[in-house]
C-alpha cells in the first residue's frame, strides 16, 4: 500500500513538473510573459513621445504617430494593456490609452486602441515592436488618425486641425477668443474660460471623431462633446467642427456657432439628465445671438413662418425633436423654440434669473419634476402658465 501510494504521488508530481510551463498545478494557466514585455515596450513608447525623443520612439516601432502628434501639447500619454492575442511572433493588443492636453485637461481622456506588434531581434535579444495603432472596435477615431495635427493657440483657445492650413485654424482661434468672454458675460466666470476646438478636414472626418455616420451631421456646423454634469476635474470638452457646413456660413453665423458651442462648454457642469434639450440648446442659442441686434424673425425664420401660417406650437419642443437625422425645418423649429423660451425668460424675469433657472433645473436629481420645481422656485410660475406665455410671446414677436 505504501509503495503504490508513493508511485502514484510521484507520478502526479512528475506530471505537474512536465506541465508547469503550460498549466499551473492548481489548474490556472501560467502567465504569458509577452503581456509584461509588451507593456514595457508601450511604456517606453509613451515616455519617448512625451520627451519628444524621436529616436527612442522609433526604436519601439512605427514612427507615424510621432510625426502626427509632434505639434500636440501633451501633458500626459500612457497605455494600459487590457488584452493580448498571440499568433507566433505577432500579437494583437487591446489597450486603454490615456492622454491629457497641457493647460486644458485636468484629468485624462481615455480611449480604446488596438495595436499590432511583432516580435523581433533588438539590442536586448528579442523584443516587441509596434507595427500599427488604430481605434478599437466601435471606438471613435482621434484627430491624429486623420493625419498630422497642426496646433494654433489663441488667447483663450487651443485649435487642433488635420488637413487644414494654419491660417484657417487661426481664424477659428480668433472666433473662439471672442466667444469665451461673450459667454462669461452671460453665464458668469465660474468655468474654465477656455476651449479646445477640433477641425478635421471634412464632414467625414468630423463623423469619424464622433464615431457616427456622416449622414448624422450633414448640415450641422459644429457639436460639443463632454460629460453632462461633469465634475471640475473632468477632461475639457471638445468643440468639433464640420468644416463643410461651417464654411457655408457668413461671418456672423460662424461667430454665433462658436459662441453657442462655447456656451455648452461653460454650462456642462450644470447640464445633467434633468436638463431638457429645449433649455440647454435654447440657452446656448440665446447666448450665441445675445447682443447681435438681429430681429427675432431673422433668428427664428422657420418658427416665424409657422406662426404666421397659424401653426403656433402647442408645447415646448421635446428632446426627440432635436435629432440630427430628422427633417431640417423641424430641427430648426425646435432650436428656435428653445431660443424663444430662453429669450422670453430673459425679457420677462431678467438674465440673471435665466441663469439661475438653468442651474436649478440641472441641480435636480432626475428629469421628472425638475422643470416644474425650477419654474415654481425661480420664476414663480407653472409649466402650464409658462407654456401659454411662451405661445403668446411667439405670436407677438414672430407673428
Amino acid at each position: 500500500m505504501a509503495g503504490r501510494g508513493w508511485v502514484r504521488g510521484s507520478a502526479v508530481v512528475l506530471l505537474c513538473l512536465m506541465l508547469v510551463s503550460l498549466v499551473a498545478c492548481g489548474g490556472r494557466p501560467a502567465a504569458d510573459p509577452a503581456r509584461a514585455e509588451v507593456q514595457r515596450v508601450l511604456d517606453r513608447r509613451a515616455d519617448a513621445l512625451l520627451d519628444h525623443d524621436e529616436n527612442a520612439y522609433r526604436r519601439t516601432g512605427a514612427g507615424t504617430g510621432f510625426d502626427r502628434l509632434r505639434a500636440v501639447p501633451l501633458a500626459g500619454w500612457s497605455y494600459r494593456v487590457t488584452g493580448l492575442r498571440r499568433s507566433g511572433d505577432t500579437a494583437t493588443v487591446d489597450v486603454e490609452l490615456r492622454y491629457r492636453l497641457r493647460g486644458y485637461d485636468r484629468s485624462p481622456v481615455t480611449v480604446g486602441r488596438t495595436l499590432r506588434l511583432s516580435r523581433t531581434r533588438d539590442e536586448d535579444g528579442r523584443g516587441w515592436r509596434v507595427d500599427s495603432d488604430r481605434p478599437a472596435h466601435k471606438a471613435a477615431r482621434q484627430l491624429w488618425d486623420q493625419g498630422a495635427v497642426t496646433a494654433v493657440r489663441g488667447r483663450d483657445s487651443l485649435v487642433l486641425g488635420a488637413g487644414q492650413p494654419r491660417e484657417a485654424l487661426r481664424r477659428y482661434a480668433d472666433l473662439a477668443d471672442r466667444a469665451v468672454p461673450a459667454v462669461s458675460r452671460a453665464w458668469g466666470a465660474g468655468w474654465a474660460r477656455q476651449v479646445v476646438v477640433l477641425v478635421p478636414e471634412s464632414l467625414e472626418g468630423m463623423a469619424g471623431l464622433l464615431g457616427s455616420p456622416a449622414s448624422s451631421y450633414r448640415g450641422i456646423a459644429a457639436v460639443t462633446t463632454g460629460r453632462t454634469g461633469a465634475p471640475a476635474d473632468a477632461p475639457a470638452d471638445r468643440i468639433v467642427v464640420n468644416p463643410d457646413a461651417y464654411g457655408l456660413l457668413g461671418g456672423l453665423g460662424r461667430q454665433v456657432v462658436l459662441t453657442h458651442e462655447t456656451t455648452h462648454v461653460a454650462t456642462r457642469a450644470h447640464t445633467t439628465p434633468a436638463t431638457p434639450l429645449w433649455l440647454s440648446e435654447g440657452y446656448a442659442d440665446w447666448v450665441g445671438h445675445r447682443g447681435s441686434g438681429r430681429a427675432p424673425s431673422d433668428i427664428a425664420p422657420e418658427l416665424a413662418r409657422a406662426v404666421r401660417a397659424g401653426r403656433v406650437p402647442e408645447a415646448l419642443p421635446g428632446d426627440g425633436e432635436f435629432g440630427f437625422t430628422g427633417a431640417a425645418d423641424g430641427l430648426a423649429r425646435a432650436y428656435e423654440g428653445g431660443w424663444a423660451a430662453c429669450r422670453m425668460i430673459a425679457d420677462r424675469w431678467g438674465e440673471e434669473r435665466l441663469g439661475a433657472f438653468y442651474r436649478a433645473v440641472g441641480a435636480h436629481e432626475e428629469r421628472q419634476g425638475a422643470v416644474e420645481e425650477a419654474m415654481r422656485t425661480v420664476l414663480g410660475t407653472t409649466p402650464e402658465a409658462f407654456t401659454e406665455r411662451w405661445r403668446e410671446y411667439l405670436r407677438a414677436r414672430l407673428g
